[in-house]
């Protein structure tokens, strides 16, 4: 989703620009052997739950429509596949799963004249592709016939056996210049490393005559940069965001910083790259593409650096002088990211857990299992570090009622929606959340921990049953966990309306209120400020709440 450029950075509060954070480890690098990518959808009043197309077959001569996935706007239409997958999110039946982060590059490579945007390209490709490989052929072939009308595109693009990284533009609207209506290119993610991107071209140079078949690039990749004088080197030295997406402040410092903290989660040495992160020293050493790390990583692992804050790093925000988190010190921040003060402009850090994220996940495909099993597609309908993450497994012919509910959308409010009862509980929890989000934590945490030992017991089920009776077992086991999880949720939601009233916080024993003997509720306590910030506000207001000797 689009990348937020220092030109578009004040127009936020009007156009409510996107932006959004993906991980990928490769199958040497995770624990059980699994291939695992993960993707925050972070947009100011994004609401999305799972979307679920049934596989099918279409006559020749059939259309699809194409809305733009961002506006809803019509493009126009392609002819459908003869064959198209089941999908459910953002993963399909052989386990395929396509994510993204915009990062706009240069405005004027933007294809008005293109019908595909990067939201469709996503899901076309997972209706028509088995593998990595294949959806890659599909997103490039169709942009190629039809045009790219977004800006540009990172994708993550992972099966059970790979995983890709992969750029994209559009060659502009006129294209007398050079043959081609996109320039790309496709990176392998070596099966031991782990990688990222968030709204920042992450791909520089590549080797040209790769002989292994895990580098792709599109034939004007080089040639369309040199024909517009964006590039005069050798072929060799061709930097793919050099050319087409230069990395400034902001696309370090609010970017590629979430990438560090990913990599510094995980691997050893990430302190050399910090002033990368911090954007301001020109010639700092650009951060990797990909890094190894120092241990296997689990989806909980992903899960965790899922709902990171900085927490622990020079870009923290729990800095003893930051007031920007209000008395009760949440690690969240306004947007815009950048405001004013007397003509100056000031910034927010950007951790990759955010309040506008409309849903996150975190898919497991495993190649050494049945594909209806072996694909589990981890799914959270808000902000990841407020929610639990449900499974949903592959193969799923519908989805959960939580995450696809009749009559709910960004203006109609549903008790029976998962994201706006998610979002009910995140936007208590917001302006107090030292106080209230150990409440919270201690729900999320049970939930995921019950899901995560009941997989086994319920996947070695599933290998008991054959064909449809596996899918409709998953199917059903997808839905009920939705369904318990919307379930705790609203519990959670009127405790914590009880619980934490006026500020206050009332007295429990054994998970139960007490009260006194006489049956009324204890005395409840008042915690006031923290120590750090009445600290501040002394500092900052003098002597005006000095209190008088006595």
């Amino acid at each position: 989703m689009k990348r937020l450029t220092i030109s578009a950075i004040m127009l936020l509060a009007t156009v409510g620009a996107m932006a959004c954070t993906n991980f990928i480890v490769g199958k040497k690098a995770s624990k059980d052997g699994s291939v695992i990518c993960s993707y925050s959808a972070d947009s100011y009043g994004m609401f999305t739950g799972l979307r679920h197309q049934p596989a099918a077959k279409h006559a020749k001569g059939e259309m699809r429509k194409i809305y733009d996935w961002d506006t809803n706007k019509y493009l126009g239409e392609i002819p459908e596949a003869e064959e198209t997958w089941n999908t459910i999110g953002n993963i399909n039946e052989w386990q395929v799963t396509i994510g993204e982060t915009t990062y706009g590059g240069r405005e004027e490579m933007v294809d008005t004249t293109g019908i595909i945007d990067y939201g469709s390209l996503i899901y076309i490709a997972l209706q028509r592709a088995k593998t990595a490989r294949e959806a890659i052929d599909v997103m490039t072939s169709l942009t190629e016939q039809y045009g790219y009308c977004s800006e540009g595109e990172t994708f993550t693009i992972c099966d059970p056996n790979e995983a890709w990284i992969m750029e994209m533009m559009g060659c502009a609207s006129d294209r007398s210049i050079e043959k081609g209506r996109v320039v790309w290119v496709a990176l392998r993610v070596p099966d031991d490393m782990i990688c990222g991107h968030a709204n920042q071209s992450r791909i520089t140079t590549f080797d040209m005559k790769d002989k292994t078949g895990n580098v792709r690039y599109s034939k004007n990749v080089v040639s369309y940069a040199r024909k517009m004088g964006w590039f005069t080197g050798k072929d060799e030295e061709f930097s793919f965001n050099a050319a087409y997406a230069a990395p400034d402040f902001s696309g370090r410092r609010i970017c590629d910083a979430r990438v560090w903290q990913f990599f510094n989660r995980y691997a050893d040495g990430m302190d050399r790259y910090i002033p990368w992160a911090e954007g301001l020293q020109k010639d700092a050493e650009p951060l990797p593409l990909w890094v190894k790390p120092n241990r296997l990583l689990s989806v909980a692992d992903v899960r965790e650096a899922m709902r990171d804050h900085f927490e622990g790093t020079p870009f923290s925000l729990d800095d003893p002088d930051d007031i920007g988190g209000g008395i009760w010190e949440m690690p969240y921040r306004p947007t815009p990211l950048y405001f004013e003060v007397d003509g100056k402009k000031y910034f927010n850090e950007r951790p990759v857990s955010t309040q506008q994220a409309g849903f996150v996940y975190v898919s497991q495909m495993r190649s050494f299992m049945p594909r209806e099993v072996g694909g589990c597609f981890w799914f959270a309908n808000d902000d990841g570090n407020m929610v639990p993450f449900t499974p949903v497994y592959c193969c799923a012919t519908e989805a959960p009622r939580p995450y696809d509910t009749p009559g709910a959308d960004d203006l109609h409010f549903s008790m029976d929606n998962a994201y706006w009862v998610q979002n009910w509980v995140s936007n208590m929890v917001y302006p107090r959340y030292s106080m209230l989000f150990p409440s919270l934590k201690e729900v999320r945490d049970s939930l995921d921990a019950a899901y995560a030992k009941a997989q086994k017991e319920v996947e070695d089920h599933a290998l008991l049953l054959q064909g449809q009776s596996r899918v409709n077992y998953l199917t059903a086991y997808t839905a009920d966990k939705a369904d318990q999880m919307l379930c705790r949720w609203k519990q959670l939601a009127t405790y914590l309306i009880v619980k934490y009233n006026d500020m206050i916080s009332k007295p429990e024993e054994n998970g139960q209120f007490t009260r006194t003997p006489y049956g009324l509720g204890s005395t409840v306590k008042r915690p006031g400020y923290s120590e750090r910030y009445a600290r501040q506000l002394v500092k900052r207001m003098g002597q005006r709440y000095t209190a008088p000797a006595e």
